[in-house]
């Protein structure tokens, strides 16, 4: 089998996984990091929304493996991350899960009351900035 068969067959094994990861969770989380340590602003916003609303959640770390986001792209048609889905409809990202948030209507998709607390908004400062130049 040639290298190109077979990464061909490692990226559908891949997208078969998340296709399956998203059917099997009721509300699942593409993200930058772990809902316990985000790894960029967007996916750590996105992870207080949830956590306000009191709903769980699956969480898949898109930075283990670049090909997950590759993938997962592909099959959303959504280029930027985190997302999250829904009983396997894409809601979107950031930005949309914040208006459907404040509007009350993430709530509604959810299936919950509404906001148990109101969101954490991660730290700012220089404690969000890696340094690379060392």
């Amino acid at each position: 089998m040639s290298t190109v068969e077979l990464e061909a067959q490692e990226r559908e094994a891949l997208r078969k996984q998340i296709e399956k990861a998203i059917a099997e969770h009721e509300v699942i989380l593409f993200m930058k990091g772990t809902p316990e340590a985000p790894a960029c602003g967007f996916s750590a916003r996105t992870v207080a929304i949830l956590q306000a609303l009191g709903k769980p959640f699956a969480a898949v770390d898109v930075l283990v493996d670049p090909r997950i986001r590759q993938e997962l792209s592909a099959i959303s048609n959504w280029p930027t991350i985190p997302q999250l889905f829904v009983r396997g409809e894409l809601i979107g990202g950031c930005d949309i899960t914040t208006e459907l948030f404040e509007s009350g209507e993430l709530a509604k998709i959810l299936g919950v009351e509404g906001p148990q607390q109101q969101p954490q908004e991660p730290p700012s400062g220089l404690t969000q900035i890696e340094n690379r130049l060392s």
